[in-house]
């Protein structure tokens, strides 16, 4: 994968016009589509909401985000209302974030997160403009980045360099089955996931994830058997095939490849 942009390409002036070509022109030609392996992804037409790229064989669809800094917690995202909309419809795009740098004119760091790792929970609602700006009160959301397990990141680029191809293939595949869940069943296994993740170790027990009790607590307050349900998630995540059972209240994360 070359991860240089072709400068000589760009028909604007502006640096954030030339940077936003530079980068979909790159992803056009260059980022394969992860679910799949087609090799390369279409673009939509211009001011189309939410989706740049779709996939010509299986139709994914994928919403390119750039910047020139590392992301961080959240990502400025656009109208609050449309990316409810957008992210509750059968056809809701994954996010690809794209880390660039101008100065050596290539992609720094590039993935993508799969549109079944996006629930409400990772959308912030943002105030609404003021009376004075010229768009009042349109209200704007953030991409609550945090919020998404590690193993909804998977990595195109890392630090400049390309990653396997076959490895991303793998990794997607990996989380495929949240696809399937209803919105609260998806929840609760993201949230067990996210746990799983904050211990740090491959290996772990069931007492160590009861020690997020609390925490799922105030998640689903409405929830008095928080104990079943951890145990419920992990059991399902094992027979999915993203954990491996060890043995009585061990757990070990799958590799993904």
């Amino acid at each position: 994968m070359d991860l240089g942009f072709d400068e000589a390409q760009s028909p604007y002036q502006s640096g954030s016009q030339t940077a936003r070509f530079l980068t979909e022109s790159w992803a056009q030609k260059s980022v394969f589509c992860p679910n799949c392996g087609n090799l390369n992804l279409d673009k939509f037409p211009n001011n189309r909401p939410v989706a740049d790229f779709v996939c010509s064989a299986c139709r994914e669809e994928f919403e390119l985000k750039s910047q020139k800094t590392s992301f961080g917690a959240k990502v400025v995202d656009g109208a609050y209302r449309t990316m409810c909309e957008r992210i509750a419809a059968d056809n809701n795009p994954n996010f690809l974030f794209l880390n660039y740098s101008l100065k050596a004119m290539g992609v720094v760091d590039l993935f993508v997160v799969p549109k079944h790792f996006f629930v409400p929970e990772v959308l912030e609602k943002r105030k609404p403009l003021a009376a004075s700006a010229r768009r009042a009160g349109w209200v704007g959301c953030n991409i609550l980045l945090r919020q998404i397990p590690e193993s909804g990141k998977i990595f195109f680029v890392r630090h400049g360099e390309a990653v396997d191809r076959a490895r991303v293939l793998s990794q997607w595949q990996r989380t495929i089955f949240l696809r399937d869940q209803p919105g609260d069943a998806k929840g609760w296994l993201l949230d067990v996931m996210k746990c799983v993740e904050l211990l740090g170790r491959q290996e772990f027990t069931l007492d160590e994830v009861y020690g997020f009790e609390r925490r799922l607590q105030s998640i689903y307050p409405n929830n008095r058997n928080v104990r079943p349900k951890i145990r419920q998630q992990l059991q399902f995540l094992r027979d999915k095939g993203y954990l491996d059972f060890v043995r009585r209240g061990t757990y070990r994360l799958r590799s993904s490849g």
